[in-house]
């Protein structure tokens, strides 16, 4: 026991209570079933974020209660139900017209990968997107065979989704434009979609929101570094 010189105190003795102990909340489960977790979490995020209607408790569910649905995976993605993963939300905008997000799984997507992933979605004329998340690599064949499909097919390696890009703290606010806006922005600047700054297809903001060449986005900076400003990018 540790006292102060000259006071005479005598500090208590320190007590410890495991019940509430940070290790004993700590997650016990497979790094793998962790990152499922994280890539889905950031895909429900994502699809909130392009104007779908996403349950909040998905997007608040803890990773025990997430092991709790799926189940618990093994190196090699053994012992998890692959559907379980699998994600289908209606557009607030439209609610006849959903995006579907498949999980492919830790093997190569090839050609008959491809072709059985599409062959499993139902209903086609009802989907606006289909998402495919890949933790393997994809062949020639298979982006063919996605590229063939009449539903738009984008692809994401899970590694690009254990951390949601647009929520860091330097990232500035995005916001698209519909076709209406675009045209007025046109109008009070005089100016064509060729003379404003663009943003390829394949960053990965524009493939974030799912943006499509010609749509315009529209970017809000906010921080004591940059000052406050708005710009606008067309995708190419």
């Amino acid at each position: 026991m540790a006292t102060r010189a000259g006071l005479g105190y005598v500090s208590p003795p320190r007590t410890i209570d495991h019940t509430t102990c940070i290790l004993n909340n700590a997650d016990t489960g497979t790094p793998e079933t962790h990152r499922y977790y994280l890539a889905r979490r950031t895909v429900l995020e994502m699809l909130k974020d392009r104007g779908c209607e996403v349950d909040e408790s998905q997007l608040t569910r803890s990773v025990t209660e997430f092991r709790e649905v799926v189940g618990d995976v093994a190196e090699g993605g053994v012992g998890i139900g692959i559907d379980k993963l699998r994600v289908c939300v209606p557009l607030v905008s439209n609610p006849w017209k959903k995006i579907v997000v498949v999980f492919a799984g830790p093997e190569e997507v090839n050609k008959a990968k491809a072709t059985h992933i599409l062959m499993s979605i139902l209903n086609k004329d009802s989907l606006h997107r289909i998402i495919v998340i890949m933790e393997g690599k994809m062949n020639h064949y298979a982006r063919k065979e996605f590229d063939s499909c009449a539903v738009k097919v984008e692809t994401f390696p899970i590694t690009e989704l254990f951390v949601n890009i647009t929520k860091h703290v330097t990232m500035p606010k995005h916001e698209t434009l519909t076709a209406q806006e675009k045209e007025q922005l046109l109008v009070k600047f005089k100016i064509d979609e060729n003379q404003i700054p663009h943003m390829l297809e394949s960053d990965a903001i524009a493939r974030y929101y799912g943006l499509e060449k010609k749509q315009v986005v529209k970017i809000s900076y906010n921080s004591k570094m940059t000052g406050s400003f708005v710009t606008y990018r067309c995708v190419r």
